[in-house]
């Protein structure tokens, strides 16, 4: 499948109880319509083929033959009409003497196993142990009146051949519900997707519940876990079933039924390398469960691994939104959480290391820009947190070629407005001195000429520290340290990095919430300097200004933030390559950028994360605020002399 993306369906037919032809017709016709969707994998609810409210109908020989007899006419239907799908259906099977509540599973058009339910409910209004046993370490194989012998029990993984990340394994409604739920062991086992054949009733809160356990166990056990519920068409003599399906992926809901107490299916595209990927990365997968070691041939406790194919089919379209700013959430409630939670990290980081210290003032280079700004409200959350006096901050503008008035005037507001100490050093003299002493032709604008102001601030921040016995914020955020767009020496030097780890895409919505909370407290003129900064183009003001205003835009040289940011995380979070990433970003972005242009920005990219690795090798202490760093400490333990060969093959597009 292109990119490993699958696509799956939960499928809740409309039944009628203890009628199997006509389920079956339902059946077959939801089948067909997820074949026109172009899914791999449909599940539907636990015991469908009769209906999970049969109650001691179950008891009845010619019901339970009726459903064998059924799920043979399935197969045959798989096998002549979706042979590169694999279906899974639940029924009533008899099995030594004894009655399972199984899942059969049909793939290549072909019976490939059954698995039983563990965990039988005997509470409430369910009453399972009435009439099934449990399949808890039950295994064996099934004979089928025409002689076949099926695989039977908890310990089957499907495995496609073509695919080797698609693999699945199955539990049953209750199962999941339990402390240690199968699909615990199954993920140990290989298993990167779980299915589930429920019959959950509706009550009151129960949605809620059953939503965010699927949720928490997808996430625990980094897989995508497809949940079919029983609804509309099951008795209602005690109950009501909902139909609530689900589809979710390392946590992440996916899809979701939006009818309840009716019947239909929901389609999602599971992305099977992005869960690899986390497992590879989290070396305590395994710690708790069985031990991997099962996994050997010859162990007690190995799985049976069914293999099966499917004929390659490319989802030219995803039946996912893939979010143009992962870094920041969509919906504003849960942004605004997301950014007073970062806010804290970093003041509570920033006030540990000066109280540690002992640092007597914090010094900070203000532009009047988006990072050092941020920077400056950090530091004075910090200090409040500390009970110390704002004017303890050492706020410092340093006017040279390229300052414009417009960012000046801002960064003097706004020290003004946060009671912190203001001071000027205008650094034209010392900086045309150097260029002296050097033989710089100052009307030679190059990367002298540019990064000499930036050392030289630096250089004024550190003797500042000095003189006040105090520490340099750093104001350099993640995805300017992710382009290397950063002085060595320079702007990438601190004392300690508040925004290390804040990407420019979030830094906005950072300055934008302390605008709003501002606008709230009746400080309208520090929301106005605030949202003036949002509204000034992104610079380091390097370059003298053209009839006063800003001559040197940064996404006009390195390219717009918002995709860097896109692609930074896809690499780094996925390790996804470059033609996915591709792919990802023409979706993310449609009707925004030509496909030439994300090109463009994304070789960029490529060829700066990798040449400016040795700025991030000995990057300053600073808070990590997300899944995405870039500190040599723990985040991005990346050689400076890497080549990138592999990735530049990669991105001589087709």
């Amino acid at each position: 499948m292109l990119d490993r993306f699958i696509r799956v369906c939960a499928a809740t037919p409309k039944i009628r109880v203890a009628d199997t032809a006509y389920n079956l017709s339902v059946i077959e016709d939801m089948l067909t319509e997820a074949k026109e969707k172009g899914v791999s994998l449909t599940v539907f609810p636990e015991l469908c083929l009769c209906g999970y409210t049969c109650s001691d109908l179950f008891w009845q020989e010619s019901l339970i033959r009726s459903c064998l007899e059924t799920l043979s006419e399935l197969e045959a239907f798989c096998k002549m009409e979706v042979p590169d799908m694999v279906v899974a259906v639940g029924l009533p099977l008899a099995f030594r003497d004894r009655l399972y509540n199984v899942a059969a599973i049909i793939a290549d058009g072909t019976l490939a196993g059954f698995v039983p339910k563990s965990a039988l409910p005997a509470y409430g209004e369910f009453y399972e142990t009435r009439h099934f046993s449990s399949g808890c370490g039950v295994t064996g194989e099934v004979t089928l009146p025409d002689g076949r012998k099926i695989p039977f029990g908890t310990d089957l993984i499907f495995a496609c051949r073509e695919i080797p990340e698609f693999t699945f394994a199955a539990e049953i409604c209750e199962d999941l519900w339990i402390p240690m739920p199968p699909s615990v062991r199954h993920t140990a086992h290989g298993a990167h997707v779980i299915i589930n054949l429920s019959a959950s009733d509706a009550v009151t809160g129960k949605e809620e519940y059953r939503r965010d356990l699927v949720k928490g166990q997808s996430a625990r056990l980094l897989c995508g876990y497809v949940y079919a519920s029983a609804g509309e068409g099951e008795s209602t003599q005690d109950l009501v079933f909902s139909g609530h399906n689900l589809i979710a992926e390392n946590g992440r809901l996916l899809s979701e039924s939006r009818v309840r107490y009716s019947h239909g299916a929901v389609y999602a595209d599971l992305d099977l390398e992005a869960i690899s990927h986390d497992r590879r990365r989290m070396t305590t997968y395994f710690c708790g469960t069985d031990s991997p070691e099962g996994m050997k041939e010859g162990k007690e406790d190995a799985y049976r691994r069914i293999s099966f194919s499917l004929k390659p089919f490319e989802l030219q379209e995803l039946l996912r939104r893939i979010d143009p700013h992962p870094f920041v959430p969509d919906d504003h409630g849960r942004r605004q959480r997301r950014c007073e939670n970062i806010i804290g990290i970093q003041a509570m980081g920033l006030k540990k290391r000066l109280e540690h210290t002992g640092s007597k003032c914090a010094v900070i280079g203000l532009s009047g820009g988006l990072d050092s700004t941020l920077a400056l409200l950090i530091t004075a959350r910090a200090f409040d947190a500390l009970g110390k006096d704002r004017s303890g901050i050492l706020a410092v503008t340093m006017p040279c070629f390229g300052t414009t008035d417009r960012t000046y005037q801002n960064a003097c507001n706004l020290a003004k407005h946060l009671k912190v100490t203001l001071k000027e050093v205008d650094l034209k003299e010392s900086v045309l001195l150097h260029f002296r002493d050097i033989g710089q032709d100052p009307e030679v604008h190059d990367v002298t000429y540019e990064n000499s102001q930036a050392r030289e601030r630096t250089q004024v921040l550190m003797d500042l520290a000095n003189k006040y016995n105090g520490m340099v914020i750093g104001t350099g955020d993640l995805s300017e340290l992710a382009l290397g767009w950063a002085t060595y020496n320079g702007d990438h030097m601190s004392m300690y990095g508040v925004n290390a780890s804040v990407p420019k895409t979030l830094v906005r919505y950072l300055v934008g919430y302390f605008a709003d909370e501002y606008e709230k407290s009746g400080e309208a003129e520090a929301a106005r300097v605030l949202r003036d900064v949002l509204d000034t183009p992104v610079s380091p003001e390097l370059l003298p200004p053209t009839e006063g205003e800003i001559s040197q835009k940064t996404e006009d040289l390195v390219g717009p933030y918002e995709l860097h940011d896109f692609f930074l995380y896809y690499v780094l979070r996925f390790g996804f390559g470059p033609k996915k990433i591709l792919r990802l970003a023409k979706l993310a972005f449609a009707g925004e950028y030509e496909e030439e242009v994300i090109k463009k920005w994304l070789n960029t990219f490529y060829r700066r994360f990798f040449a400016q690795q040795f700025k991030r090798s000995c990057l300053p202490d600073g808070p990590k605020v997300g899944t995405v760093s870039v500190s040599p400490r723990g985040d991005l333990r990346m050689p400076s002399d890497a080549c990138m060969t592999v990735w530049k093959k990669e991105l001589e597009w087709d």
